[in-house]
């Protein structure tokens, strides 16, 4: 079986060259960074000093990771931290991230990789999150008799684990890891019935992650010129995609909408931030604004890493993505205990689940959802409004202290 699985990784391997060959911009650079990390430049980070490997698979997966990573630092600030990315979109954006020694890709998944990294890093302990499995490296870090770590998981009965052709699969998890730190009972439970027993609930870092953000999040001059002398409501719309946004200028319409609007695109290319213009014509871009004041209703931030901090002049927020594959970060704006709008597209995200039955999060399908009982009430009740903020503030009261239970796991 790890032979067969071997052949997929190469092939896998084959396509991603392939589709880099043929101009796939993602696939180039993840193809340019395998190139760029050759095991010889690991040797200088880490000669001599005890290194501790953490592995996230993108941008999403390293913001768990992010609080264990410092946690673990202040602990042991005389070992060496190496961490690796899967996906370009987490590369290019922390690749200096400055909590790290050293941040690379993580090579493709063959037996020849695992044991030259393995060979060369020398890690001490090892952590995975969420929801990477790369078996060469973990039977290349088992044989050496390595610590692995798996964090902020969820396992599903539908996943390959448990199924019958997924035994062999299903061994790496009894055999490999050291313990596995999953999110909720339902998790803890499935692993413990087939025979995974080095597991514990430890909840999800990401709220320790977003606790962080708002406890150090500061004021922004160009946003806080933007809201100058306004004493309404303000709605901030995070990562939104075309259809949140047609959604939403039809919504505009309404009598209560709100004066000022921030809008912060997933996607901030030229092509669509002009979309976004088209569709609220009284906007002005973040760049622009930072340059000359001008009077607008919403503002369109056209830049990348401002939008965790931006929630805490909101009164309500709308997250976008849930009207394609799934709803992006909610917790960014719930920790600052504001209500929550999202498309239909939710139900994998335990956070959004959760934050429905609380009755802090509401998910909408159509303007006409969005608009009658939702939006509006939120916007004109302060009682509704008061609340929504009160179950959002409880979850995440509730949900901090992930990363405790980790490092106290790991520690003892």
């Amino acid at each position: 079986m790890r032979l067969l699985y071997s052949i997929g990784i190469l092939l896998y391997s084959f396509g991603v060259r392939l589709a880099a060959f043929f101009g796939h911009a993602k696939a180039r650079q993840m193809v340019r960074g395998w190139l760029n990390t050759p095991f010889s430049e690991y040797r200088f980070p880490f000669y001599n000093r005890p290194t501790v490997w953490f592995h996230a698979s993108s941008l999403g997966e390293f913001e768990q990771a992010r609080p264990v990573m410092e946690r673990y630092r202040q602990l042991h600030p005389d070992h060496r931290i190496l961490l690796t990315f899967f996906s370009p979109s987490g590369f290019e954006v922390r690749k200096n991230y400055e909590g790290a020694d050293a941040v690379c890709y993580l090579p493709p998944d063959t037996l020849k990789n695992a044991r030259q990294l393995v060979a060369v890093v020398h890690p001490v302990a090892v952590f995975f999150v969420k929801y990477d499995f790369w078996f060469n490296y973990l039977h290349e870090l088992r044989d050496k008799n390595v610590p692995i770590y798996l964090f902020s998981a969820i396992f599903r009965p539908q996943q390959y684990f448990f199924r019958p052709w997924g035994r062999w699969y299903l061994q790496k998890l009894r055999d490999c890891y050291r313990h596995i730190f999953v999110q909720d009972e339902a998790s803890m439970q499935l692993l413990q019935q087939h025979g995974v027993t080095r597991c514990s609930i430890a909840g999800d870092t990401r709220f320790d992650r977003v606790h962080q953000i708002a406890q150090s999040a500061e004021g922004n001059a160009v946003v806080e010129e933007f809201l100058k002398g306004y004493r309404g409501k303000v709605l901030v719309c995070g990562s939104t995609w075309l259809p949140d946004e047609k959604i939403l200028a039809k919504a505009s319409s309404n009598t209560w909408w709100p004066e000022r609007v921030i809008m912060a695109p997933h996607v901030i290319s030229e092509e669509h931030l002009k979309q976004i213009e088209t569709l609220f014509p009284d906007s002005v871009r973040y760049s622009s604004l930072s340059k000359e004041p001008k009077a607008a209703k919403v503002l369109i931030i056209d830049n990348i890493g401002m939008l965790a901090k931006l929630y805490r002049y909101a009164d309500v927020a709308y997250i976008g993505g849930g009207f394609g594959v799934g709803i992006h970060n909610i917790l960014e704006a719930v920790t600052f205990g504001k209500p929550v709008i999202f498309g239909p597209n939710y139900r994998k995200f335990k956070e959004a689940r959760d934050i429905i039955a609380r009755g802090g999060g509401w998910s909408v399908k159509s303007c006409k959802e969005l608009t009658t009982g939702c939006l509006d009430r939120l916007l004109t009740d302060p009682d509704a409004y008061s609340t929504a903020s009160q179950a959002c503030r409880e979850y995440m009261e509730e949900n901090l202290g992930s990363t405790d239970i980790i490092i106290r796991t790991v520690e003892s």
